[in-house]
Formats: structure tokens, C-alpha cells, sequence
């Protein structure tokens, strides 16, 4: 093994060495990010965005993305001296090879990143719903409920907390006016007793 790696070339030896490190990294990467998730400190502006609701931008310039790129830069330019190509040719393909491998990756981790931040509850889409009381709501805020409401076509089970002077005991329809900083929403019974809660429900749903 030694001898083999003492009879390779300067320009030779660069790429190898590029290669079993930034392979080695890249590997440990795939393995975190399957096992714990894209939540490491390193690419938390991504999170930052998420949590902020300012929208994912497309991050090119990120840890793992340069670790993708000399991990094809290493390989695509150990491909072509083995293939005989002399120095400059080996250079350019191993940069383009990289640079796709760059593009691919950043591709990838800004649409993952938009399905888990599309998947996030943002309760703020609750209000001007329609929902019906499951445990009953306390008159004057005095004791928090729970309603079965739509939010972003999923039916969820929310607190809630109401204005009326009347407790809201469960099946009564409701319809969010505003959320708390706490993150509990605000309902007002509507007293049009013709209205349909199941249409209500569907209507919402879609």
C-alpha cells in the first residue's frame, strides 16, 4: 500500500488524499443526517428560516455541499488520470463534476426542507376557520377547551379559549377570531343555528 502511493505523482497523490478525507466526511454526513435528521448546527440557517417563516432559500455554499463537491472532484479526477487525460482536462472535469454534485445536493436539501416546513403547523392559518367544541371552553376565558378544527386540510385538536359569556359546551360551532401568544386559539360561537358544521368541516378541509 505504501509502496503503491509513494510511486504516485504530486498531482496524483493531491487527489487521493482529497479523496479519503472528503469521502470519510461525506460518509459520516449521509450517516447523520438519515439518523438524526438536517438539524445540526452547521446548516441551522436553514432552521432559522423555517422557525422565522421568511421562506428556504436555496443554500449553495453549505458544509455538506463543498464536502459533496471534492468528494465527485476527487473521484471524477481520479476517473480521468486513470483514464489517461492529461492535467488541465482532469482539472476541468473534476471541477464540473463538482460543481453538478454542489447543484444536486443543494437541489435535494431545498425541496426536503420545503416539504418539512409546508408540514409545519403555523396555527396563524387557524383563524377565520370554522371548528366545532370538543371539551367544553370556560365562559370569559376561564377555563381552557379543545375543538376539532381544519387546518391546512388536516383536522386537528386545538385549545381554545372564548370571549362569550357563556361556556361553550361541546358541539358548538365556532369560528377562530384571533390565537394567543401562547399559541391558544380564540373562538366565538356562531349562533346561526342553520348552519351545516359537516359542509362547515369540508369546506375547510379543501
Amino acid at each position: 500500500m505504501g509502496d503503491w502511493f509513494s510511486a504516485l505523482t504530486t498531482f496524483e497523490k493531491s487527489y487521493w488524499i482529497i479523496a479519503a478525507i472528503a469521502s470519510t466526511i461525506f460518509v459520516f454526513v449521509l450517516i447523520t443526517t438519515f439518523l438524526v435528521g438536517d438539524t445540526d448546527g452547521i446548516d441551522g440557517d436553514v432552521d432559522a428560516e423555517i422557525e422565522n417563516d421568511t421562506g428556504i432559500g436555496f443554500q449553495f455554499f453549505t458544509f455538506k455541499n463543498l464536502v459533496a463537491f471534492f468528494t465527485i472532484f476527487s473521484w471524477a479526477g481520479i476517473s480521468c488520470i486513470n483514464a489517461g487525460f492529461g492535467k488541465g482536462v482532469t482539472i476541468l472535469i473534476s471541477v464540473l463534476a463538482g460543481l453538478v454534485m454542489m447543484f444536486v445536493m443543494a437541489t435535494l436539501i431545498y425541496y426536503i426542507n420545503k416539504l418539512v416546513s409546508s408540514g409545519t403547523l403555523k396555527l396563524e392559518n387557524a383563524i377565520g376557520n370554522v371548528g366545532e367544541v370538543y371539551l367544553t371552553i370556560g365562559a370569559n376565558r376561564s377555563k381552557i377547551g379543545k375543538v376539532h378544527i381544519n387546518v391546512q386540510g388536516a383536522l386537528r385538536e386545538l385549545e381554545a379559549l372564548a370571549d362569550s359569556d357563556e361556556a361553550l359546551k361541546t358541539g358548538t360551532v365556532v369560528k377562530v377570531i384571533d390565537i394567543t401568544g401562547t399559541g391558544i386559539l380564540i373562538v366565538q360561537p356562531i349562533n346561526n343555528t342553520n348552519y351545516d358544521k359537516s359542509t362547515s368541516l369540508i369546506a375547510n378541509a379543501e
